[in-house]
């Protein structure tokens, strides 16, 4: 396709968000990094990613209308333009280090010793740009025996202890979701946010890591540690609370009923006719509840089945003990208050068609997140970024002509 028939010719609106101002170089693929620099993007940050001739994997992973613009992909990658490089060729890292030499931030989930071998490890980039923020996503810390593992979601569900935390020890289970991707970009975002006020303040970048497995690992540890969190320990890990957390079956669905404070617990009981269990479950003392919150809960179960979810809720919304019926995956596009705050926003892709996105879910009152820029084809904006570099004409032709750029 003709970079002049891509939504590349159309001027894109002028970012809003907290980050605008801000370049970054993105060298991530799959989840964990894309999830990381969308959420930059949204906040205004210029975002130029840089893909290989082939392409992001993840282009490929889930439904689609056409190759290379999958659903996966779609989820995680506006507010982007897509540069494809061979970072082989001398050209290519030639374009990359003019790109190193203008950005704030550079993103990596390449481990650092491809990124060493491809000649832009962490002093080469600096050498490029002092003021760079150098991000990088490891699968495990590199001061630790594991930093040359290759790590994946279910890699770091299963090492970290939360698989065994969401099953049990005999029979652990990974979490129907890449909780520790994403997760990770969470605090990768919130890491590079914070190098650059730090570099605001001294006038000098720094090289930043964001390990999947200590993140994860700390992620769970609030509730993970229990017992052991003290030395000695005081008892077995795990919050025994977090082993109840399951749905309640009404007489006609399920339902999450989710009395907290004593308060709540005594307002339930009492409103369901059972004030007798008050006393004899230690509702008032919190500690004596969580010595039997196994009774405690299954009572709660057994009461669950007498009413239709229906009733429950109109009776625990009329006590305000927090509680929720279940949506269903297929239904959460019109559950009643994602709708109303337009959650899920149908827009017109160039070339997909109609597309549902989910928005920035943060909001800042005077620099608001926006959607700017549709999901980038893959080298959409090679042409674009090299000529802003200050590459001619006739050598985007050459690096084209020997692949070592991809236009889309």
């Amino acid at each position: 396709m003709n970079e002049t028939t891509t939504h590349e010719a159309t001027h894109a609106p002028e970012a809003t968000g907290p980050l605008k101002g801000v370049r970054v170089v993105d060298l991530t693929a799959v989840v964990l990094g894309p999830f990381a620099t969308q959420t930059l993007g949204d906040w205004g940050a210029d975002v130029i990613k840089v893909e290989n001739i082939e392409g992001d994997t993840a282009r490929n992973s889930g439904l689609f209308r056409h190759r290379g613009m999958a659903s996966v992909f779609l989820q995680i990658n506006r507010n982007k333009r897509s540069v494809a490089l061979n970072l082989k060729s001398d050209t290519g890292k030639e374009a990359l280090r003019r790109l190193i030499a203008k950005a704030d931030v550079l993103v990596s989930n390449v481990r650092p010793a491809g990124m060493e071998r491809l000649g832009f490890g962490y002093a080469a980039c600096q050498a490029l740009n002092p003021r760079l923020i150098y991000a990088v996503a490891t699968g495990f810390g590199q001061d630790g025996p594991w930093r040359a593992r290759p790590a994946f979601d279910e890699i770091i569900q299963a090492a970290s202890g939360f698989a065994s935390a969401m099953g049990s020890d005999d029979e652990p289970q990974f979490v129907p979701s890449l909780a520790a991707d994403k997760l990770t970009g969470m605090a990768m975002v919130s890491a590079v946010c914070a190098a650059l006020y730090q570099r605001e303040r001294s006038g000098v970048g720094q090289m930043l890591e964001v390990p999947m497995m200590e993140t994860l690992t700390a992620f769970n540890s609030v509730e993970m540690m229990g017992g052991m969190s003290f030395e000695p320990s005081l008892g077995e890990p795990g919050y025994k609370r977090m082993r109840h957390r399951k749905p309640a079956k009404t007489k006609d669905g399920w339902l999450t009923m989710l009395p907290y404070s004593s308060a709540n617990w005594c307002a339930f009981f009492e409103a369901v006719d059972r004030p007798e269990l008050i006393e004899e479950l230690g509702i008032k003392d919190p500690v004596k509840r969580g010595q039997n919150i196994d009774q405690v809960y299954e009572v709660m179960r057994q009461i669950a089945a007498t009413r239709t979810t229906a009733e429950w809720e109109e009776l625990l919304l009329r006590i305000d003990v927090p509680h929720t019926a279940f949506t269903r995956m297929t239904q959460v596009t019109e559950q009643p208050h994602l709708r109303a705050v337009d959650m899920f926003p149908i827009t017109q892709h160039p070339t997909e068609g109609a597309i549902r996105l989910a928005k920035p879910p943060t909001r800042f009152a005077s620099t608001p997140a926006n959607i700017r820029r549709p999901v980038p084809l893959l080298g959409e904006h090679t042409g674009e970024v090299l000529r802003e570099l200050g590459f001619a004409e006739a050598e985007i032709a050459d690096m084209v002509a020997s692949k070592a750029a991809r236009l889309a």
